[in-house]
């Protein structure tokens, strides 16, 4: 029977703790932080390896030679986004970490072993600055997500004319690279419909597999505008947390102070009364 009861408690107690650990999680953060790292990490991925795609496309197909020195032409430019890539990567995993840190901050748990008022102190001004970085940083992945769309818009209307090539024969259409800006005016690269170099663009895995490269980073950045957003719900709501703790530790310093003033009062005047009775 005692053997039982034991069992019992210790499942309880097992449970309890359970209960506790799960309810302190705090759970938006943990999801907004998924949910930017695995955007963070799609854009990032398949934009290195569309842009990648994109060089081979215009070395093989195009033509286009890199120029010699340090002149800023279409592939200087790709070596600069992919730059600006790996600085994504690199910075969105400790602001990922660091937003992380703030929600674990807010829980319950923490706040037992840490004190009230050590979290509402330190954790108003992490929170508040963490709420303008999160807010820069939406404005950032919207941009990223506005520029991720053109070459998404680009490659679909190469995409199509090479789909659709088989149904309108005899058209003169061409690709030309001036038109996007990637070689000078003077420069002439293109590729006409009909000829060898467009059959064989189309035909080929880059095209395709760039294509789609790029739709998943777009898709990418557009979850990262999702997680930003979710991050600054889940910051406002914390704010709101510590606002409201504040005042309640404010409130319960000067009822405590009040009390202990009433206690010496009544201290004070219970020692006349005895001193007065003597």
């Amino acid at each position: 029977m005692e053997e039982n009861m034991d069992e019992s408690q210790s499942q309880k107690g097992c449970k309890e703790c359970c209960e506790r650990c799960v309810g302190s999680l705090p759970w938006a953060s943990l999801i907004a932080t998924i949910l930017l790292y695995l955007g963070v990490a799609l854009f990032c991925g398949c934009g290195h390896e569309a842009l990648s795609g994109t060089v081979t496309i215009l070395q093989n197909y195009f033509e286009v030679i890199r120029a010699p020195g340090d002149v800023l032409d279409v592939f200087t430019i790709i070596d600069i986004l992919k730059y600006i890539i790996y600085g994504l990567a690199a910075g969105f995993f400790v602001f990922g970490v660091l937003l992380l840190v703030e929600g674990f901050f807010t829980t319950g748990a923490i706040r037992d072993l840490y004190g009230e008022f050590k979290i509402t102190a330190c954790g108003r001004c992490l929170t508040a600055f963490l709420m303008v970085l999160a807010y820069l940083f939406f404005l950032v992945w919207l941009g990223v997500t506005a520029f991720t769309s053109l070459p998404v818009f680009m490659y679909y209307n190469v995409w199509s004319m090479c789909k659709n090539a088989t149904s309108v024969e005899g058209a003169n259409l061409c690709l030309d690279l001036r038109q996007f800006g990637a070689v000078t005016i003077s420069e002439e690269r293109k590729v006409c419909m009909g000829s060898e170099k467009f059959l064989n663009m189309c035909d080929s895995n880059e095209l395709d597999l760039t294509f789609h490269l790029f739709v998943c980073a777009l898709a990418g950045a557009g979850a990262a505008v999702i997680a930003m957003v979710h991050f600054l719900m889940a910051l406002a709501a914390n704010w709101g947390y510590l606002k409201d703790a504040s005042r309640m530790q404010k409130y319960e310093d000067i009822k405590s102070k009040e009390e202990q003033e009433l206690h010496d009062i009544h201290s004070t005047r219970s020692k006349e009364r005895l001193n007065a009775y003597t």
